[in-house]
């Protein structure tokens, strides 16, 4: 099972990186990124799964929650194919 992440971020100098990394080093596959500029900053569509069954979207939602220049939208869980 995958989830959704909304995501709105600054167009600072490494704030994508960030991102990304935060997201791996938690203990989550990226599956999907679709990105929209917005003048100032980006929306983001991250899709992610865990990788293993300990994994946990809430606790992924609050350290995304306090990165610099970065604010959570919300998150929808999707069924993927590979599920």
């Amino acid at each position: 099972m995958s989830d959704t992440i909304h995501i709105q971020i600054d167009r600072a100098d490494g704030s994508l990186q960030r991102l990304i990394g935060l997201v791996e080093r938690r203990g989550f596959h990226i599956d999907g990124i679709n990105m929209a500029d917005e003048g100032s900053f980006r929306k983001i569509a991250l899709t992610v799964r865990g990788r293993d069954a300990g994994r946990c979207m809430d606790n992924l939602g609050r350290q995304i929650d306090r990165l610099f220049g970065v604010r959570r939208i919300g998150n929808d869980i999707i069924q993927s194919e590979a599920a």
